[in-house]
């Protein structure tokens, strides 16, 4: 059962007032009071969070397909820098210190179409040359058609990570239906030779690195038409699973879209956008061995983003979500107990942020996770600071 909320402007959200259902205990998006950090953004597709310039201030990394320019913004004023430019159709991007030096490099996935006739799919690593304020060096390496989600993986527990890439759909496969063997590949540093985890049928569109199995080292979860799978690197080699079908609907209507990991206590559900692109916020529930599917709202449009994180350090994740279309917002999804069964819904942002990409961190030091999401059809950049008392 979910309870779900009535919507109030998102200028509300500075004057403190709560949006939530009336009798829900725990509320957050009244904590929240929203910061604009950028304008003219267009295409925003994703913010990714990190110290960019090593004093302890975690910075915003910002992805708009439609410009040329890869950007970041300086913590605490939002200084504008930027990385590198000349790009094309940006769509993904992960950071990882490989060298140690305290500066994360930038790994880059531009050249991005839906098409894999027509899509470079570059890999770009991104390094600095002393001071990140000023532009980047730029090393390509590798393309492989429609590369769309990159991540860092620390795949076999060594601390040393891995950069994973999958890209949205294989080789010759065309809409609506877009079948074909889909790669997912990764590259070691240092010798950035491509290397493949597995061959997946069908559109992949989401990537998740987590310790799954709680082993010490990543697993790879992707999602996408055929549902959620896990692969494991273990001895020397890749085993793949499945988690979940997801939407059960006919192909390609099925599947999942997106996904996050949700704590709440002792206990681990799974929360998706279903289907591709979908009007469905769902919860998957550990029952009997099985993981029951749950659908907590059917009324959004174009889902882009799923990220979770305690909002309120009570050991409960909350659920943020972003609408790219429809009312062209962020909602927020709270637990009323540590079993998971009812949700309440609540209007983070009502109107003004085309949620295409969220990330939650602290971004100002004070030990209570804020949210900052990057909007597409809005094209802004916006932190939600939690005023939360502890």
């Amino acid at each position: 059962m979910i309870r779900f909320s009535s919507a109030v402007p998102a200028a509300l959200l500075s004057l403190g007032l709560v949006v939530g259902a009336a009798d829900a205990p725990h509320k957050h998006a009244g904590h929240f009071v929203a910061h604009d950090v950028a304008a003219g953004l267009r295409g925003g597709y994703q913010v990714v969070v990190a110290d960019l310039n090593h004093d302890g201030k975690l910075d915003l990394l910002a992805v708009a397909s439609q410009l040329p320019d890869l950007i970041w913004f300086e913590n605490p004023a939002w200084t504008r820098h930027v990385i590198a430019g000349a790009f094309t159709q940006m769509i993904n991007t992960a950071v990882y210190d490989t060298d140690g030096d305290g500066i994360p490099e930038i790994a880059l996935a531009h050249g991005f179409s839906m098409n894999p006739a027509t899509s470079t799919g570059v890999i770009t690593i991104l390094t600095h040359l002393g001071d990140p304020r000023n532009p980047w060096i730029a090393r390509e390496i590798d393309r492989l058609p429609t590369s769309h989600r990159i991540r860092w993986a620390d795949i076999d527990g060594s601390g040393r990570k891995v950069l994973v890439s999958q890209p949205l759909v294989g080789p010759g496969a065309t809409a609506p239906d877009y079948h074909g063997q889909t790669p997912l590949v990764f590259y070691r540093p240092g010798a950035w030779k491509r290397e493949q985890i597995a061959v997946t049928e069908g559109m992949v569109h989401g990537l998740l690195v987590n310790d799954w199995n709680r082993r010490g080292r990543d697993g790879i979860i992707t999602a996408g038409f055929g549902g959620m799978n896990l692969d494991e690197y273990s001895a020397g080699s890749w085993q793949r699973s499945q988690i979940t079908r997801g939407d059960p609907q006919p192909w390609p209507k099925s599947g999942v879209s997106d996904v996050g990991v949700v704590r709440l206590g002792a206990q681990k559900l799974l929360a998706t956008i279903e289907p591709w692109h979908g009007n469905q916020v769902v919860v998957y529930r550990l029952e009997q061995g099985e993981w029951a599917r749950h659908v907590i709202d059917a009324g959004l449009t174009d889902s882009h983003t799923l990220v979770t994180g305690d909002l309120d350090g009570r050991g409960r994740d909350t659920i943020v979500v972003g609408e790219r279309q429809g009312k062209r917002s962020i909602y927020l999804y709270s637990a009323r107990d540590e079993n998971g069964a009812e949700w309440d819904k609540e209007v983070l942002d009502d109107g003004t942020m085309a949620g295409a990409g969220c990330a939650v961190a602290d971004l100002n030091g004070d030990k209570r996770l804020d949210i900052a999401c990057i909007g597409t059809a809005t094209a802004n950049l916006k932190w939600y600071e939690n005023s939360a008392s502890r």
